[in-house]
């Protein structure tokens, strides 16, 4: 149930010794990818005058900055984020900066640009799931993080609003190359801040200076398992959100066109980020009694059912409304999901444990967009928005009764993992 006593505010968050620094300094880097899509696939169009060839190209920089996420998040909690974040931001920085010198001019060979975006993928350094565990490092009140990673999915929405409309505007004034420069320079000044900021203390990741694997070793393999078993519900939930978010896309832009109506799709997406927006911060100032793991049921199937609404919509105004509505699920579960995969993340695992997360995200949004790319057409459009919603409802739908078959005698309790 919720609870609006005591409940810990925005500006509590903030005003916690170093948060707001550490917080900032995270922003400027992860602004990077709010500009570096639309400024590549600029850069590529121009340099290549194909856009099968940039397709290409953003798809295979897309799948190594996705599936290798994990990896890299590995890493940071092998060695410690002040030691692993920096080789990263410098080698993707640098080869952002090669493939912008690549397509500063059209005739660069595609095989070229293919093998420079893998490496940059590869490299980029994952400054959201790094901050997210700092936020669980710097607020042991539960309450306070819940309310810290609402404001950072908040956050991350405004910087993929606020990147492409930066990077078009340098595209305006200069050649389509300078955007990957910007890009460049963004991820480098906020790593480099974050990472030689004191305020954030030692950086104790990996086992207090000691050997990485004593600290891994000290974890009983029964709390190990239950880790990797916890993950299970919020990587499902980001998946499948990200399927039906992913659909959305192309089920809107098919919706508008059906109506004559192409330029009104900026509005319909407009709608479901402002009411993302509008959802995190609502959700954020919330003291939840309850499970999160709960919660983030019934956030999944409440953004599934919206979803599937959406395809009863009469007119495009209809839709702007239900997607508002839609919207107003989509940080609150992606919130909810990282706060869960946190508290079943053992002992320096939870910087890849935000990682998989994400991962689910990425690779459900991508899926969800070349499977409803087939299926637009062939199925009625209204029957598309209700296929893009039901893999979230049935998911939340199994958790739920794998939960009561599991617990009968105690529901509550069921599936939480307990720190």
């Amino acid at each position: 149930m919720p609870s609006r006593s005591h409940a810990p505010s925005y500006a509590a968050v903030l005003r916690t010794p170093s948060c707001a620094r550490l917080f900032t300094a995270a922003l400027v880097g992860r602004l990077s990818y709010g500009t570096v899509s639309l400024s590549l696939v600029l850069a590529l169009t121009a340099a290549t005058r194909s856009y099968a060839a940039a397709g290409v190209v953003m798809a295979l920089f897309g799948l190594a900055v996705s599936f290798l996420s994990p990896a890299r998040a590995g890493l940071i909690d092998r060695y410690g984020w002040r030691r692993a974040l920096p080789p990263m931001a410098i080698a993707y920085a640098g080869l952002l900066l090669l493939i912008a010198a690549s397509t500063w001019r059209p005739g660069a060979s595609q095989v070229a640009l293919g093998v420079l975006a893998v490496a940059a993928g590869a490299c980029a350094p994952p400054l959201g799931p790094v901050m997210r565990s700092l936020w669980n490092d710097l607020l042991p009140d539960r309450r306070l993080l819940q309310r810290a990673y609402s404001l950072d999915m908040v956050a991350e929405e405004l910087l993929f609003v606020t990147g492409p409309l930066l990077a078009g505007l340098l595209a305006n004034v200069a050649v389509p190359s300078a955007g990957l420069v910007l890009s460049a320079a963004l991820v480098l000044t906020g790593t480099l801040a974050l990472v030689r900021s004191p305020d954030a203390g030692p950086d104790t990741r990996a086992g207090g200076g000691g050997p990485p694997e004593a600290t891994v070793a000290r974890i009983p393999r029964r709390r190990l398992m239950r880790s990797v078993m916890g993950l299970g519900l919020p990587m499902a939930t980001a998946a499948v959100a990200g399927i039906g978010l992913g659909a959305l896309s192309l089920v809107i832009l098919a919706f508008a066109q059906q109506r004559h109506q192409t330029a009104a799709v900026a509005l319909a997406e407009a709608a479901l980020a402002a009411g993302s927006a509008v959802g995190g911060l609502a959700y954020g100032t919330v003291a939840w009694r309850g499970s999160a793991r709960v919660r983030l049921r019934v956030l999944g199937a409440g953004l599934g059912l919206a979803i599937a609404v959406a395809g009863l919509a009469p007119n495009l105004y209809a839709l702007v409304a239900i997607l508002a509505i839609a919207g107003l699920f989509v940080a609150p579960v992606l919130s909810t999901a990282y706060l869960v995969a946190d508290e079943s993340a053992s002992p320096g695992q939870r910087v890849r444990a935000g990682a998989w997360v994400n991962t689910a995200f990425n690779a459900g949004s991508s899926a969800g967009t070349a499977a409803f790319g087939l299926l637009i057409g062939r199925l009625p459009l209204a029957l598309c928005f209700v296929v893009a919603g039901a893999p979230a409802v049935v998911s939340a739908a199994t958790a739920v009764g794998r939960t009561r078959r599991h617990c009968p005698t105690h529901p509550r309790g069921c599936g939480n993992i307990q720190r």
